[in-house]
């Protein structure tokens, strides 16, 4: 299973449109998870078209719909691996904590979250942190940035993929 991971597009503040490499792996993928910041809910609509099998929280910039229609955090299984989704808050320092933290009692083998812009994949306490940075800003990080996660049987692996 290939699930595309992507956070903090805020389209149309810091692009007009999400980069095509994304919209690429959006077809390409299984599941799509967006861990918030979309901005508005356009952004969500459209990943839907390309890719319905979406699983997406909302971030602190995504308007009053979208946080309407999407949980502030989610838990849900892909391939019998069970995933936690924020899109986490606060300073980037110590945010891994505080996300850890927004789940502490479930038994997960990956957390996904998003909001430093800065892409990271660790390991932490048997869990598998990702945070795929941002596409379409670099406010806080060098690069623009997604993750891509391969499930294969028990093997769960994830990679942050430049653009």
């Amino acid at each position: 299973m290939r699930v595309l991971v992507i956070s903090d597009t805020h389209i149309p503040h810091r692009a007009r449109d999400l980069p095509r490499r994304i919209w690429e792996e959006a077809e390409k993928a299984d599941v799509v998870v967006h861990a918030g910041d979309f901005t508005t809910m356009d952004v969500l609509a459209d990943i839907r078209v390309i890719n319905p099998n979406v699983r997406a929280v909302w971030g602190n910039m995504d308007e009053p719909e979208l946080v309407e229609e999407l949980p502030e955090k989610l838990v849900f299984e892909l391939e019998g691996k069970r995933f936690g989704l924020t899109h986490g808050s606060g300073a980037p320092w110590r945010i891994e904590k505080r996300v850890m933290e927004k789940f502490e009692g479930e038994d997960l083998d990956v957390i996904i979250f998003g909001h430093s812009h800065q892409a990271l994949v660790k390991r932490e306490n048997g869990v598998l942190l990702v945070n795929p940075g941002s596409p379409t800003d670099k406010i806080f990080s060098k690069r623009l940035t997604f993750g891509i996660i391969e499930i294969q049987g028990d093997s769960i692996e994830a990679e942050i993929v430049p653009l």
